[in-house]
């Protein structure tokens, strides 16, 4: 049958070669011929089909009497499905099957239900009998077995996993396990009370192990107790008031006191049972003052020893618990009490401290034995933890000790400078008298010059270099701490003194100047510290020791100090010729004297300067500040004068009586300006070098003479230059002369000739 399938070529009908290109037309001819073969082609596959049909006739019969048979049985099941639909139809069977498999599930529900309500009662009677069991069997002394119980109840009624929208009677059952729990709890809290005895009148700790109580029947042995309690979880709270009690009466007797304790004595019964132990503290009538720490220790071991045999009964678990109740404050006793004092109060005595570092760890090695301390945390081990960094210990309290002593030392300082000080003049310019009485001139390193400066200054270095001179003695560790103490030392100063002196810097006086040089002083003992001790130091000290740093501190400290202090001295200058009123109209009688009151201010504020700052500030500092606030002066006298826009012949007369009276009257502060340069440079020294120092005192004796000179004379005097090297500008030359020459064809002259001077 495949062949009667096969695609038919309709080329292969064609003869015609055309046919090759797919786009040629088929022509007429062609179309006929291809019609005609093709039915050809028809009937020669009919036949075929027919002969296939004839062969396989058997099979083909076969086929449709199976497909009969098929369409008979669908229509026989066809109607038995009808007449079961119409059977169910005419009686409903269906509902009371499903009323009867409702009602057969909600009996068995209810079955259910009740089975599950006697097994929760079941265990529920069973837990309040086990709990009854356990109140009787306390009553009788059979404590562990109780115990026990009262543990296994605890996961029975899931003690602390409570759930929400339980049934009563679980919270009931807890409160019946609690009642038990706290009951038992109780009871044995008060066996080992009333076994462990503490008895401070007689110095004794008795324990005994055969105990009765009442309401319990029979006799309880001390080890039944600590094992039930240990069962229920409850050794730590057993155990701790007898820890406490330990701690109080006989571990503090013994590290703080030095008492001694008497051996263990056992008392027997004829079953050769242990029924009592005894240990009794042996107090001194005389504390040891220099407690050897070999001793301690092995006081203290005693001590444990009796714990660990006649309490703990050589339990490890037990002995751990008991350890961890009290070792923490044992150690802390010891640690205050003698490790603490034992360190060395000088370095070269470290040394000796070896000893006690080999004691101490040989003290908690025997406790890790004993597994009193455990073997493996590092926080037990508290005390040669402590020794061994001993060195550490001595080097912070020494630091502390020293940045104490420096902080006191500067609160306590008092700032007042001798009178015979400021009366008989600098000490360094008389015969000693002053320096005798105020011993705090210094040399400065880096300056061929002395300073006064405070005995906070020169305790401060003192101790500094105590502490450097500590650093070249000690190890590694201990003087990098010293490193650090001298270095906060110096701090302290920047520190603590300017809040001290906060009111008297802001006001002129001698102790803002004394300060002033207290900073200059460091300053320069800084710059000094590490030339003078640096090859000295430790050689991992000398990587890191550093002062350098510091100085530039205390440098910008001083010179803030002394510009404060210019800076409030010119305030003061400015305000008191603010009183003149620009010097104006002083031919009058009222305005020449405000003026002349004005320019009495500014004398006496210089005066006091000068009295202030000569004998205290060095003669470069001095010579520097007195020039800065005098240069203010001159320069503002000669700008208000030069502003002046009208002056009559008789206000110039006065003006220069005034600018000449202010001049006079500090002839004497000028002197000493005079004898400072002078001793700066004897060899250089000329009057004019105070002009130089002070532009504007040249300009206002200029002013001076300006005051009383022809017109002429000024023009000459400018074009010769001379105004120009003063510092006169050709602006204030044509006011002045406009303010004190009427116009006229001769001021108009000089005027043009001032302009076109150098044109």
């Amino acid at each position: 049958m495949d062949a009667l399938f096969d695609a038919i070529n309709v080329r292969d009908l064609l003869s015609t070669s055309d046919l090759r290109d797919p786009t040629a037309p088929l022509s007429a001819p062609d179309l006929r011929l291809l019609i005609t073969r093709l039915e050809s082609h028809s009937l020669q596959i009919k036949s075929k089909v027919k002969s296939y049909i004839l062969a396989h006739h058997s099979d083909f019969s076969s086929l449709f009497s199976l497909c009969n048979d098929a369409v008979s049985r669908t229509d026989q099941i066809n109607q038995c499905l009808l007449d079961l639909l119409a059977l169910v139809s005419d009686s409903p069977i269906d509902g009371e099957i499903r009323e009867i498999v409702e009602e057969l599930s909600g009996k068995m529900k209810e079955a259910r239900e009740k089975r599950e309500i006697l097994d929760l009662v079941r265990i529920i009677v069973g837990i309040s009998e086990r709990l009854g069991g356990i109140k009787e069997g306390v009553k009788n002394g059979r404590l562990r077995l109780a115990a026990v119980d009262i543990r296994d109840l605890k996961k029975v009624l899931r003690i602390g996993d409570e759930e929400e929208r339980e049934p009563v009677v679980y919270g009931l059952l807890r409160k019946e396990w609690l009642d038990c729990f706290e009951e038992i709890q109780e009871m044995l809290v008060k066996f080992v009370e009333n076994a462990v005895q503490f008895e401070p009148d007689s110095s004794i700790v008795r324990v005994k192990y055969r105990l009765s109580v009442d309401g319990i029947a029979g006799v309880v042995d001390l080890h039944s107790v600590l094992d039930s309690m240990e069962v229920i979880g409850i050794l730590d709270y057993g155990f701790a008031k007898v820890a406490d009690q330990m701690i109080k009466h006989v571990i503090i007797p013994v590290v703080k006191k030095g008492s001694s304790i008497s051996s263990m004595e056992d008392l027997k019964d004829v079953s050769k049972e242990m029924t009592e132990a005894i240990l009794k503290i042996l107090s001194t009538s005389n504390p040891m003052v220099d407690v050897d720490g070999e001793i301690i220790y092995s006081r203290i071991i005693q001590v444990i020893n009796f714990v660990c045999k006649c309490i703990c009964f050589e339990n490890p678990s037990w002995i751990r618990c008991f350890g961890r109740l009290t070792w923490p404050r044992i150690s802390e006793l010891v640690i205050s009490n003698f490790l603490s004092k034992a360190v060395p109060e000088d370095a070269s005595k470290l040394a000796g401290f070896q000893k006690i570092i080999k004691d101490t760890y040989e003290f908690e090695t025997a406790l890790k034995e004993m597994a009193f301390i455990s073997a493996s945390d590092s926080t037990d081990q508290k005390l040669s933890n402590f020794a061994e960094n001993v060195e550490l210990h001595f080097a912070s309290r020494k630091k502390i000790e020293i940045l104490a002593k420096a902080r006191n030392l500067l609160l306590q300082c008092d700032f007042t400078i001798p009178q015979e000080y400021t009366r008989k003049g600098h000490p360094m310019k008389n015969s000693g008298t002053a320096v005798n009485y105020y011993e705090h001139v210094v040399d400065l390193l880096f300056l061929s010059e002395r300073c006064l400066v405070s005995k906070a200054a020169t305790q401060l270095m003192d101790l500094v270099h105590q502490t450097l001179k500590d650093i070249c003695l000690s190890s590694p560790r201990v003087a990098l701490e010293f490193y650090h103490a001298a270095r906060d030392a110096i701090l302290l100063y920047e520190a603590v003194v300017p809040v001290k002196l906060e009111r008297q810097l802001d006001g002129v006086n001698q102790v803002a100047v004394l300060m002033h040089n207290d900073c200059f002083y460091l300053s320069q003992e800084i710059l000094g510290l590490a030339f003078e001790y640096r090859s000295d130091f430790p050689i991992s000290i000398k990587e890191h020791a550093v002062f350098v740093d510091l100085a530039p501190r205390f440098q910008v400290m001083a010179e803030e100090i002394l510009q404060r202090q210019i800076q409030l001295v010119i305030s003061n200058l400015k305000e008191a010729i603010d009183g003149a009123d620009g010097f104006q109209n002083t031919h009058q009688v009222q305005q020449f004297e405000s003026a002349k009151f004005s320019i009495d201010q500014v004398v006496f504020i210089l005066e006091k300067v000068h009295i202030i700052w000569e004998p205290l500030l060095l003669p470069s500092t001095y010579k520097k500040s007195l020039c800065m606030v005098l240069e203010s002066v001159f320069a503002r006298v000669t700008k208000d004068i030069l502003l002046l826009d009208d002056m009559a012949a008789e206000e110039t007369l006065q003006l220069q009586r005034l600018i000449h009276l202010m001049l006079e009257s500090i002839s004497s502060l000028m002197e000493s300006l005079s004898t400072v340069i002078q001793k700066e440079r004897p060899e250089e020294y000329h009057t004019s070098l105070v002009d130089d120092l002070i532009p504007s005192l040249r300009k206002i004796r200029k002013v001076a003479e300006l005051l009383d000179m022809p017109l002429k004379s000024i023009t000459t005097a400018w074009e010769s230059g001379e105004l120009i090297s003063i510092g006169f500008t050709m602006l204030e030359v044509k006011d002045f002369i406009k303010a004190i020459f009427t116009d006229s064809p001769l001021r108009k002259e000089c005027l043009w000739r001032i302009e076109n001077v150098g044109l």
